[in-house]
């Protein structure tokens, strides 16, 4: 019985030394007969490579798995890059219904020409206010029909392509207003209000057919008199996903390594307690052998049965087996253009109209995310964007006498794991209102270009223009200078 199938670790690219520092890892993890890998970043053609390398040296198929939710563009380098799902949620409620196919489409193409089968997407957490540290525009929106529509497009979409597909973070991240990456996030709502709201877009995922559920690390206590993290919970994964909801797919604990599961115990004793619970297959485990050393422990001493850990076994072969029968078929420059488009069509005014601007504004850059301790996401393509559109943007920190040239302040609030935190701090907040108090005085047009969540413009009540792109990420900081020179901003959405 090789319970080590059941593993799946996680492979983070390093720009200094690519994969390479992680070969003696990956051998032992081979060796000891793990059933996939998650691969974090890289340019393309290394991703392809050690993918390729992966599937000759393992004698069965595996699970090659990506955090892709905006297009394998968002984690590898060369592919196309798409809007966060908040966003193109907006777009398919206003003009664009097919917008949740292609994005799915162009995913799904790119990653199997990676040669990887497994998508951890989408997310189907409702964007509920005041809003999760975690999940704001990773989620298509706060409508739980709405985005049961548009979760069961992608996943119909993605695994036409012989892609894998996961539903996360069930049964619903968007209440819990804490990062299960710093703790355990409690979530106290009515099992009814949960059936009929945050469990929506999953029911519907698994009538599309969902193969996989990526299980959250957030507690229930109205579901679990134990109170313990839904991917350690039998009465949430077993009885809920898998008995009432009759869900005959793969269940994916969340990763192993986040503090909210391990500050109950050791990496083991994590993994022991979800496949307890129901879970099939256990993501980021850091530390192979001393988890199939707990596991086969566990089954040794009655405290996990043996049949739980077979049925798992059993149903992650079957779905790698399935997962690795496709053949790729390429994307089109077409579908290129159309990651490009969508995001300039992403782009909207939430308060106020467009400045007005020719040959010349300043910058004001306010990014508190490159000051903590989490990797700086990468900056510096508005203000270059806006250059190679023939706009004269210097990046000053505050705007400067003697001009009268409009103010364009971005702020940057993106959702990062184990920041611990979305809206703009008091920080931020206090750099954009002495940056427009001095705009004003100078009797200049200043607009807040917000990279986050439209809902964020609320912060800022001293702006009368405000515009969002919804994250930082390069593509919509393009789409944003683009949008803007041009002037054609729609109105909120």
């Amino acid at each position: 019985m090789n319970v080590a199938s059941l593993l799946v670790p996680a492979l983070p690219w390093d720009a200094s030394n690519g994969f390479a520092y992680l070969s003696e890892g990956i051998e032992d993890a081979l060796e000891a007969g793990v059933g996939g890998f998650i691969l974090r970043s890289g340019p393309q053609e290394q991703v392809s490579g050690l993918a390729a390398a992966l599937k000759a040296a393992s004698g069965d198929p595996l699970l090659l798995a990506s955090d892709a939710e905006r297009g394998a563009g968002e984690q590898y380098h060369g592919c196309t890059e798409l809007p966060p799902l908040g966003a193109l949620g907006a777009l398919a409620r206003h003009d664009d219904t097919g917008v949740a196919r292609r994005a799915a489409r162009i995913t799904a193409r790119e990653l199997r020409a990676l040669g990887l089968n497994w998508a951890l997407a989408p997310v189907c957490d409702l964007d509920l206010p005041p809003g999760s540290p975690v999940i704001s525009v990773r989620s298509p929106g706060a409508d739980p029909g709405r985005v049961a529509a548009f979760v069961s497009e992608w996943i119909d979409a993605c695994q036409g392509e012989g892609v894998l597909a996961c539903a996360k973070h069930f049964p619903g991240h968007g209440r819990a207003l804490a990062d299960s990456h710093l703790e355990a996030p409690g979530v106290a709502v009515r099992p009814e209000e949960l059936w009929r709201d945050d469990l929506a877009p999953f029911r519907a995922a698994i009538d599309s057919g969902v193969g996989s559920i990526l299980v959250a690390h957030v507690r229930f206590p109205t579901l679990d008199p134990h109170d313990l993290p839904a991917s350690l919970s039998m009465p949430i994964v077993t009885q809920l996903l898998r008995e009432t909801m009759e869900f005959d797919g793969l269940i994916v604990s969340d990763s192993v390594d986040m503090r909210a599961v391990l500050a109950l115990g050791s990496e083991g004793a994590v993994c022991v307690s979800a496949l307890a619970a129901g879970c099939d297959v256990l993501l980021g485990v850091v530390d192979p052998h001393g988890a199939v050393a707990a596991i086969r422990r566990a089954i040794n001493d009655g405290a996990l049965d043996s049949e739980r850990v077979r049925d798992a076994i059993a149903r992650r072969a079957r779905w790698a087996g399935w997962a690795s029968s496709a053949t790729a078929r390429d994307t089109s420059l077409d579908d290129v253009m159309w990651g490009r488009q969508v995001a300039d069509r992403a782009v909207h005014m939430v308060r106020g109209a467009a400045p007005h601007f020719a040959q010349a504004v300043e910058v004001v850059i306010v990014d508190e995310d490159a000051r903590g301790p989490w990797p700086a996401p990468m900056r510096g393509e508005f203000e270059s964007t806006l250059r190679a559109l023939d706009v004269d943007a210097p990046v000053v920190p505050e705007p400067t006498r003697h001009t009268k040239v409009p103010v364009l302040i971005a702020v940057f609030c993106d959702v990062i794991a184990w920041k611990g935190y979305d809206a703009p701090s008091e920080l931020a907040r206090a750099a954009v209102a002495r940056a427009l108090a001095v705009a004003s005085v100078q009797k200049r047009e200043a607009c807040v270009v917000l990279f986050g969540h439209p809902r964020h413009a609320a912060a800022f009540p001293e702006a009368t223009r405000v515009g969002c792109a919804w994250d930082g990420s390069p593509l919509m900081q393009a789409a944003a200078a683009r949008a803007l020179t041009r002037g054609l901003l729609s109105t909120a959405r």
